[in-house]
């Protein structure tokens, strides 16, 4: 895949146009309007180039990776716009005032009009003409030419240069508004350190992060952003996670912390190892997702891009009828209706839905970025609005996952020491939090284990020192004919057999996150029933729903548990699950969305989920589904508004009532209120 910064992209048609022609010639195009980038699989890089060129000749195609820190609109650009726009104001002011005067002078009338005419519209004059070419007619530069010229052609000159004038004006407002809104788009996103402070033989350099090889030494000083993942090597400070959390406050690091890209570092100075190239640190990852997540369309988008297909030619069809059939079938002038249909191809152009929804869909997911929240995909943002039932795992979602050895027991002659060495020893290789708290318990490493084998929703069996030692919950014990009499323990146990020989059991202890409930109220109020499901025995987890107040699913395997989903969203609606993003990858995928925690760093847990929390914090989730509420407002907001707007001036216009003053309104206005509506979601 190739990136590419396509600046000076101001229409949305036009990304859509050129997305269509690049999937012609490339395994896969996306243009994303919001961030005026393209992302295109293939190698021709200047077949790439030839075909943006044909749509839109001024866009200047960037390299990502070559780019330089640019604005959209560079300062002569600007003032070029404002002179062009102020001298066209002028002559239509003088062309205004001396307009009586000049009946008489009709050269010099068309002179002044002309030149007023030219100066505001000849770059939309230009790319209508280029469209033209091309054959694509049903666009707002063809549609403002035919419009005005139209309109030059009944001796409605005023009106014609006022529509192109104000036309330019609104253009030029309309590109300052997203200019602006991609601008505060991108300052969610500014989490990438232009440099790296590469450490070589004592020396300092500076480089590029792209240029650090795993293995090298970084130095981090204090107020600078770290580049890379790593670890740290030499130092104490505190730093920053806000852009990777959305959490203000600061974390303690030492040597052995682990540090990710992105984190700013707040006062000492830090000499960090990196472990992971650039491609695939934190930072690259978070940008990669968000700036991909525009492929993934919502509905909205979709049914925007199909409304214009029909839309802009019935409006058009309408326009001609009212341009010929009065005249030509009931003998009307011809100069009235001509105008009325002028004003309604004035009104047709769909800007203010092909702009503003989807940079309303990339606003959200950009502020969702900013608070610790990746979402990957404007269509999630729709599920996630739509949600009924937030299905929760307990361990690590609900609970802080950081088991502690709280109670021993021992039986049949083993001591209590002996029943933690053998739980130790099984649990040697599992990753799971209840197996290392066991391990870190017992504290010592040198244990040889053989033939360790681990069973789903039960425990593990393994051998060691010539014994064969099984350690897992009751129904392991059942399942292996073990005799016990400790079956109905209340809290979390890990049973242990030697050799078929009852050894005792360990209770282990977990606790909520400080965040648990308030995640479960907040997600009550914005009309969401939430459960849990856990692998762990009845008796834990009824403890912690009760303490929650929320329904439970306990000792399900993880089959069970996509079981479970299904029934859920048989029998009550669209559910989000809330996991690991590891173990739970099942039911993640089953669900109508999947929410995976606990992924700073985790590869897998950003695979596998729709949706990812940066931070551990289940009450992010009612955050994500608020704001996915609030996108839908803004988006169908845009889409009421646009449409019950032009529907009204397309209706006045029918009926004569509607000048083209107010069709550039009906135009250009409504699409400015909807870039500033769509901006709402950033504040």
């Amino acid at each position: 895949m190739k990136r590419y910064r396509l600046k000076g992209l101001s229409c949305a048609s036009c990304a859509a146009n050129i997305e269509e022609e690049l999937k012609k010639h490339a395994n896969f195009a996306a243009v994303n309007f919001s961030t005026s980038e393209l992302v295109v699989d293939t190698e021709d890089e200047e077949k790439v180039v030839e075909i943006i060129k044909k749509v839109e000749p001024k866009i200047e195609v960037i390299r990502v990776e070559e780019e330089e820190k640019t604005e959209d609109e560079e300062p002569g650009d600007v003032k070029k716009e404002i002179f062009q726009i102020a001298l066209s104001g002028i002559l239509f002011l003088l062309g205004m005032i001396f307009e009586q005067s000049l009946h008489a002078f009709p050269a010099a009338e068309y002179a002044i009009f002309i030149a007023a005419y030219f100066t505001a519209g000849h770059r939309i004059l230009t790319n209508a003409a280029r469209n033209v070419r091309r054959g694509v007619f049903f666009e707002e530069n063809f549609l403002i030419s035919i419009a005005t010229i139209g309109a030059i052609a009944i001796h409605e000159m005023p009106e014609a240069v006022a529509v192109m004038l104000f036309f330019r004006i609104g253009e030029f407002m309309q590109d300052l508004a997203v200019g602006k809104s991609r601008r505060s788009i991108r300052s969610l996103l500014a989490i990438k350190a232009d440099y790296a402070n590469l450490k070589v033989d004592g020396e300092v350099m500076k480089v590029k992060p792209e240029d650090v090889k795993v293995g090298d030494l970084i130095v981090i000083k204090p107020g600078e952003r770290i580049p890379l993942d790593g670890v740290v090597v030499e130092g104490t400070s505190v730093v920053d996670t806000s852009a990777l959390t959305g959490e203000a406050k600061p974390r303690e690091v030492k040597k052995g912390s682990e540090v990710l890209s992105g984190m700013v570092n707040l006062s000492g100075l830090l000499t960090v190892r990196v472990t992971k190239p650039f491609s695939a640190s934190t930072v690259s990852r978070i940008l990669e997702l968000v700036e991909e997540a525009a492929g993934r369309k919502a509905k909205a988008e979709k049914f925007i891009t199909r409304f214009a297909r029909y839309y802009t030619p019935a409006v058009i069809a309408l326009a001609s009828a009212i341009a010929v059939i009065p005249p030509l079938a009931f003998n009307q002038p011809f100069a009235p209706w001509l105008y009325r249909a002028l004003v309604l191809l004035v009104i047709s152009c769909p800007c203010a839905l092909v702009i503003s929804i989807p940079l309303s869909y990339f606003a959200a997911i950009g502020k969702a970025a900013r608070r610790g929240v990746l979402i990957k995909g404007a269509n999630f943002i729709d599920v996630l609005k739509a949600t009924k039932v937030v299905a929760m795992d307990k361990t690590g979602t609900l609970t802080e996952g950081k088991f502690k050895v709280a109670k021993i027991v021992a039986v049949n002659g083993f001591s209590k020491e002996d029943v933690l060495k053998f739980a130790a020893m099984a649990e040697m290789h599992s990753n799971h939090p209840i197996a290392r708290s066991i391990i870190e318990a017992y504290g010592n490493a040198d244990l040889e284990v053989k033939d360790y084998r681990e069973i789903a929703g039960r425990g593990v069996v393994a051998s060691g020192d010539g014994l064969t030692i099984a350690a897992g919950n009751d129904l392991l014990m059942h399942e292996m004919k073990i005799d016990h009499e400790f079956c109905d323990v209340d809290g979390t146990v890990v049973h242990v057999a030697v050799d078929n020989r009852y050894a005792g059991y360990i209770v282990v202890a977990d606790s909520l996150k400080e965040d648990a409930r308030q995640a479960v109220e907040e997600l009550k109020a914005v009309g969401c029933k939430v459960v849990m499901l856990t692998g762990d025995s009845k008796e834990v987890a009824e403890k912690i729903a009760d303490q929650l107040g929320i329904e439970f699913y306990a000792e399900l395997l993880p089959e069970d548990k996509v079981r479970v989903i299904e029934k859920i969203r048989t029998d009550e609606g669209i559910v989000a699950f809330v996991g690991d993003g590891i173990n739970d990858a099942p039911v993640i995928a089953r669900a109508d969305v999947g929410i995976s925690m606990g992924a700073m760093g985790s590869d897998a847990a950003i695979e596998v989920a729709d949706v990812v929390i940066m931070d551990d914090k289940p009450s992010k989730v009612p955050k994500a589904i608020r704001l996915a509420k609030r996108t839908q407002n803004v988006v169908w907001e845009n889409i009421g508004v646009a449409l019950a707007v032009k529907g009204f001036f397309i209706g006045l216009g029918a009926l004569g009532m509607a000048t083209m003053w107010e069709a550039v309104f009906a135009d250009v206005g409504v699409t400015l209120i909807a870039v500033a509506n769509s901006m709402r979601l950033l504040r």
